[in-house]
């Protein structure tokens, strides 16, 4: 089984940067797609960030705007996110995904799932 960490989060200045880090463990995340979601309070969980478990393949939410880079460290069993240009509408808890690499990338299914992290925008 897999076990997901998500670490990064805290309390930044909008216009601010954060980078988050999904930790996994259990076994190895190589043969795994690997996403990144958020929720707001009073908001559904929705899809920030997607990447293949090769790499090659990444996709973004709209309401990204560029700002936001998904990467993958496979020798750290470990999946970044890094956002920039912070505004407070980012304020959620972020959310860490996992699943086998099989499924086309649109596709918004994952299997394992971390525990959050909180992050917080001020105005």
């Amino acid at each position: 089984q897999v076990q997901l960490a998500e670490s990064g989060g805290g309390l930044v200045q909008a216009g601010g940067s954060l980078r988050l880090s999904c930790a996994g463990s259990g076994r190895t995340l190589s043969s795994y797609d690997m996403a990144w979601f958020r929720q707001a309070p009073g908001k559904e969980r929705e899809r920030v960030a997607a990447i293949t478990w090769t790499g090659s393949s990444t996709a973004y939410a709209s309401f990204v705007k560029a700002r936001f880079t998904i990467s993958r460290d496979n020798a750290k069993n470990t999946v970044f996110l890094q956002m920039n240009s912070l505004n407070f509408e980012d304020t959620a808890v972020y959310y860490c995904a996992a699943r086998p690499g099989r499924l086309p990338l649109w596709r918004l299914d994952y299997e394992y799932w971390g525990q959050g992290t909180q992050v917080t925008v001020s105005s």
